[in-house]
């Protein structure tokens, strides 16, 4: 299966509310009226488009059928012009890079991955490791959640069904020093990257995301300029509850990028839309399944096309 059609089969639920919300408004009222207006709003709101989004792709399709007289004004067109358009805004420009990821001028390129619990960052690690196997360089991990003793076992799994050495600490072991020890080898060893699995932890409580800073204070100290990425992991099933996630670790540890998972289990997949344009990073990875080759790079003009039209 193509990368679009998983794409696309990921974003159903979200593409299906959508096109049959905007189809029962223009069916219904082929003339542009205040009232399809509203009722397109609160479609695209729905969705958890965001109200920026929403208000720009509405401003546009009152142009077209200002301009067009009504005739051959294709809504979903718009739509997906627009979001194409705002998502990549964000895209980074001119950076030196590997599947999607930054890549440092000197070997390893260090990479933390933050987020609240049950966001499935572990899951991401791993899965981001994959993709940089998949393009022929050498990745390794580290388990710096040392207080769920699930998520050491749990990335100590995943690094022997790939093949990738895990670098890990005891059970309530400091994961500071384990970073540390995590950046030595990954220099020993010549790997080009280090995925970090940070613990989950909630963005309202200030000792943790002290906690975080200080991981990354050593991560710098032990090699200048890392962490070279820090992704914020979102569940995109936690819809516009996530902006505030990311408004507050982006506030404690500046991010580079998001990485949108459980896309397929929610009808709310605009919020990726609402987040970027609202916080202007860039979305690396989206996630769209549980299997290893389901976390994909971000393409806004696909992603786009998945919401609103439809093609194979």
């Amino acid at each position: 299966m193509g990368l679009f059609q998983r794409l696309k089969e990921g974003l159903a639920r979200t593409h299906s509310k959508l096109v049959h919300e905007i189809k029962r408004i223009v069916t219904r009222s082929p003339k542009l009226t205040g009232t399809s207006l509203e009722e397109l709003e609160a479609a695209l709101l729905g969705a958890d488009l965001g109200h920026a989004m929403t208000v720009q792709i509405v401003a546009a399709v009152r142009k077209a059928y200002e301009t067009q007289g009504g005739a051959g004004v294709d809504v979903f067109t718009i739509a997906e012009r627009e979001v194409t358009a705002g998502l990549a805004a964000s895209a980074p420009v001119g950076e030196r890079a590997v599947a999607g990821l930054r890549r440092a001028p000197t070997h390893p390129t260090v990479v933390s991955i933050v987020g609240v619990n049950g966001t499935g960052k572990t899951t991401t690690a791993a899965k981001l490791a994959r993709l940089i196997q998949d393009r022929g360089e050498s990745a390794m991990l580290a388990a710096c959640d040392t207080f769920r003793a699930a998520a050491i076992e749990q990335l100590k799994l995943w690094g022997q069904r790939l093949g990738v050495p895990v670098i890990a600490g005891n059970y309530n072991a400091d994961p500071a020093a384990v970073a540390h020890d995590a950046i030595a080898a990954a220099q020993a060893k010549g790997a080009h990257y280090l995925f970090v699995d940070t613990a989950g932890r909630l963005h309202t409580k200030s000792n943790l995301m002290k906690e975080l800073q200080k991981v990354h204070r050593v991560m710098d100290k032990k090699l200048p300029g890392a962490p070279h990425e820090v992704l914020l992991v979102l569940d995109a099933t936690t819809g516009m509850n996530a902006l505030n996630q990311a408004r507050e670790f982006h506030k404690a540890v500046p991010l580079t990028g998001l990485v949108v998972t459980k896309l397929d289990g929610t009808s709310k997949g605009g919020m990726v839309v609402a987040i970027q344009k609202e916080l202007g990073l860039p979305i690396k990875f989206i996630g769209v399944g549980e299997q290893a080759d389901d976390l994909q790079p971000f393409d806004p003009k696909q992603f786009a096309e998945a919401l609103f039209i439809d093609k194979g």
